[in-house]
């Protein structure tokens, strides 16, 4: 069974767009086809809640050959999508800066897949937050169903 939902989808304007794609191009340093966030609908600083979410489209460069027939997004792509809502959560919104690293992920499960054609929402919780690194719990979800959970730190570098 998977655990609850970080905050309640249903009370949320998911039309709403606080930070488009350009708003998180000029904050985030992916670009071109590692960009895996193409919006971020809410926050709340007071209690590190943000909430994002990547459409999944035909045109992913992973599409043609993860799984050809029945393309399903790949596990890494949606820890990286994870990794970048909350990058720039901690950097724009908190205003940590410098470059923020990737540095290491925990208790992951997969548990639904996810195609092109969804759009997947990642909600996230920054949980812990030291000078030089952090810990976010995120959730993705897709048609009201958690495809994955995962405990996810970056480290300023």
């Amino acid at each position: 069974m998977p655990p609850t939902l970080l905050f309640d989808l249903s009370k949320m304007d998911l039309t709403a767009v606080e930070f488009n794609r350009e708003d998180i191009a000029e904050v985030n340093p992916q670009s071109f086809e590692m960009s895996q966030l193409d919006g971020i609908i809410w926050h709340d600083l007071s209690k590190l809640l943000c909430l994002g979410y990547k459409d999944v489209t035909d045109k992913e460069f992973w599409v043609r050959g993860h799984i050809p027939g029945r393309p399903i997004m790949p596990g890494v792509i949606m820890i990286e999508a994870a990794a970048q809502l909350s990058s720039f959560f901690m950097k724009h919104i908190y205003g940590l800066e410098g470059f923020i690293g990737f540095s290491g992920i925990d208790d992951t499960k997969f548990r639904e897949p996810v195609v092109p054609g969804d759009r997947l929402y990642l909600l996230a919780h920054i949980c812990r937050i030291r000078s030089r690194q952090f810990s976010a719990k995120v959730q993705g979800v897709v048609n009201g169903v958690m495809a994955f959970d995962t405990m996810i730190s970056g480290m300023k570098v």
